[in-house]
């Protein structure tokens, strides 16, 4: 009876103890699990693939190049295009495909890229929460910080992916239509087709950090609120207000402070010699504002009780 108590103790103990091995790591998740393999980068960037609005926004970057390249083709030279640099990029526009790249870089800067970007940062955190589906994310478990990590990199991803699409649609049909030229523009000497190319590549990546802003904004609005239109829309107005401000010439000072102020610094990339000075305040003052709302997104994110 001794014997048989022992080995029934005995044969009950081994598999507690290689149960809780087995189930639980010493962390107290379960065996096996690691937060770095859960929603993975290609996942979640597969999941955005499939949505609507990435396929409509990244499909309109292709159709814009084309929409302008067919009003050209009804331009009868009778009406007056505008003044100052917009007008004169007009005129440069069908001299090549390296200045019709300029010209829709140029008129998709202040507005129509500033609205896709914030769809795609404002628009990540906000929709799931709408859906009811970020609490079973976070179930699965996602750890917080990772949850918000893959958004926003997936976020920065398809702006990123967007821009380059505008830029390289508008490269391909102007130069198949206009012909591969120098670029030309008021602010500087004609350049050659090569270093014309390198020039356009620093505008797209200054575009690129100065909407990090833009980014950065709709990404702590779509933290805070479970309205997608709300984080999209806040960080489109939110922009448009900081660009009229800077328009306020009464501010003085006040206005280098803005977010807007050297959005327009691009241009110096054009100019012979290259002004190199706003670009750095800008690209300095924009990772700055990127940083702080994106750290605020976290800090907000880590400490919220998600019940939707």
């Amino acid at each position: 009876m001794a014997g048989s108590t022992v080995d029934a103790t005995h044969g009950g103990d081994e598999p507690t103890q290689s149960g809780a091995a087995i189930g639980v790591a010493p962390s107290g998740a379960g065996a096996g699990y690691r937060a770095s393999r859960t929603l993975p980068f290609a996942a979640e960037f597969r999941r955005q693939a499939s949505r609507r609005r990435t396929q409509l926004a990244l499909g309109f970057m292709v159709l814009l190049p084309l929409i302008i390249l067919i009003a050209f083709q009804f331009d009868t030279g009778d009406d007056d295009n505008g003044r100052g640099e917009f007008g004169s990029l007009v005129s440069f526009a069908t001299s090549g495909g390296l200045n019709f790249t300029l010209f829709t870089i140029f008129v998709s800067a202040s507005f129509l890229l500033v609205v896709v970007v914030a769809l795609f940062c404002g628009d990540t955190v906000a929709s799931e929460a709408s859906w009811g589906s970020l609490r079973y994310l976070l179930a699965i478990p996602v750890p917080r910080a990772r949850l918000l990590a893959i958004k926003l990199l997936v976020a920065l991803t398809y702006s990123a992916l967007a821009l380059l699409l505008l830029a390289g649609t508008a490269l391909l049909i102007g130069t198949l239509r206009y012909g591969w030229s120098p670029l030309r523009s008021t602010v500087a000497a004609q350049l050659e087709p090569g270093e014309g190319l390198l020039r356009l590549l620093a505008v797209l990546g200054y575009l690129a950090v100065v909407l990090l802003v833009v980014a950065g904004l709709a990404f702590l609005l779509s933290v805070i609120t479970d309205a997608a239109l709300g984080a999209v829309g806040g960080a489109v107005l939110l922009w448009i207000l900081s660009s009229i401000l800077d328009q306020i010439t009464a501010l003085g000072a006040i206005r280098s402070f803005l977010p807007t102020h050297y959005s327009t610094a691009w241009l110096g990339l054009l100019s012979t010699p290259v002004q190199t000075d706003d670009i750095v305040r800008g690209a300095v003052s924009a990772i700055c504002y990127a940083t702080l709302f994106w750290g605020l997104a976290f800090w907000r994110f880590t400490r919220k009780d998600v019940v939707s």
